[in-house]
């Protein structure tokens, strides 16, 4: 069976992984990390930054070595054997139902801004948001990216224009000294903005499609953490500037509100706009990833559509059943009325357990420096999962039954 077309160059990995990583946090999460420690947050930023390093080191050294659709997943089985390769991507997959429409939601929050939208209103256009994703998924992995590259754009060309059009200077920025720097301030900023960098796992699973990824696909991750992570720092700089933030404001309207004030209410359909296509941006790569490791779990069995390639290559199967898995999960919500906040907070402890399962393979396939890496990430992410509290048992409870109900299986070839 003929892998994955590879067809992705370092800056549209570049471009991909940055909008992955900014997406939904872009316009929120500043203002959120602003009312939580306030000017402290600017040191937040590097410190988080300096955290998630090793972690990224190690999804990028993995990445070049062992490229393949299957992601965390493959890593995990390389390390562990094929029976926790499964469970990985099944605990993987089950964000589906909580995460996606989640994601769909706070995405056509932007056409509720500008048009008013309300119920059906809003569903309508969250399944328009599915339609459109699958038209992109259809076109292959290089369109996702040339899409997302130009929106990276635009996120990088919005925040420069409100830093140039508020005569922000180097000098006004409130950096506190970092004596007087409050620690329960910055540790818990920290914990609000860890969510920013989720998205390396979904960007694994892209790592078998670059021409070069041996050599693209580390710096195309290295490059794209770095970017995400000025966009957010800068933004924060923004929201202290023009206090655009308190606990009776949504944190999302923080950026939207700075462009109104500066350019006049006529502008708020650009930020708006920038705003759905970062966060489609963000859905589109999740949703792609998910087809990707839809696609590698079914390698097993040959005859199984969901292991078939289209002509161009493209795991068409397994994307129509990743959106089909959407569409209901959409319009479960949407009927039952699920509150999606307390939803998110589970998902996310899911997020954090695949990113320990990565070190522990890291611990298991690299070596020297870069093990000892692993181990540190392992730390940092064992350490994620005490600050989420009691609702990681969530994430412990869905890994275990995995480990015990799904049935046993040979292994799984290789897919890249």
């Amino acid at each position: 069976m003929s892998g994955l077309k590879q067809e992705l160059g370092l800056a549209q990995g570049v471009g991909l992984l940055s909008t992955s990583l900014l997406g939904t946090g872009v316009f929120a999460v500043p203002a959120l990390a602003a009312l939580v420690a306030g000017n402290n947050s600017l040191w937040a930023w590097p410190a988080l930054i300096v955290l998630v390093f090793p972690i990224a080191i190690v999804f990028a050294i993995l990445g070049r070595h062992f490229p393949s659709a299957g992601g965390v997943a493959h890593f995990v089985g390389l390390a562990f054997g094929p029976r926790l390769q499964r469970v990985t991507g099944w605990l993987f997959l089950s964000v589906i139902p909580v995460g996606l429409p989640a994601a769909l939601h706070i995405a056509t929050g932007f056409g509720q801004a500008l048009f008013g939208w309300h119920n059906e209103q809003l569903l309508l256009a969250e399944l328009g948001t599915l339609a459109i994703v699958w038209w992109v998924g259809s076109r292959g992995a290089s369109s996702s990216a040339n899409l997302q590259t130009l929106v990276a754009v635009l996120i990088v060309a919005l925040v420069a224009a409100i830093w140039w059009a508020g005569d922000i200077t180097i000098k006004e920025i409130p950096f506190p000294a970092l004596t007087d720097v409050d620690h329960s301030q910055l540790f818990a900023a920290l914990s609000v903005m860890f969510w920013c960098f989720v998205g390396l796992e979904a960007f694994a699973h892209l790592a078998s499609e670059f021409k070069q990824p041996e050599r693209d696909f580390p710096r195309a991750l290295m490059i794209g953490l770095l970017l995400a992570g000025t966009v957010y720092w800068a933004c924060t700089v923004l929201v202290l500037h023009f206090h655009a933030f308190a606990a009776d404001l949504a944190a999302a309207a923080s950026l939207p509100g700075i462009v109104v004030e500066l350019f006049g209410v006529k502008a708020l359909w650009i930020a708006c706009v920038i705003g759905y296509l970062a966060c489609f941006a963000s859905l589109n790569i999740y949703i792609q990833s998910f087809a990707r490791l839809v696609w590698s779990q079914a390698l097993d069995k040959p005859e199984n559509r969901l292991a078939r390639l289209s002509k161009r290559q493209l795991p068409l199967n397994a994307l129509n059943a990743v959106l089909g898995c959407c569409v209901v999960s959409t319009l479960c919500i949407y009927a039952l009325k699920i509150n999606l906040d307390a939803l998110i907070v589970y998902a996310n402890g899911i997020f954090i357990m695949i990113y320990l399962l990565c070190m522990l393979a890291g611990c298991r396939l690299l070596k020297g420096r870069y093990k000892a890496l692993a181990v540190v990430g392992g730390v940092l992410c064992l350490l994620l999962l005490a600050m989420v509290g009691w609702r990681s048992v969530y994430a412990i409870v869905m890994l275990a039954g995995l480990w015990v109900f799904l049935p046993k299986r040979s292994a799984v070839p290789e897919a890249r």
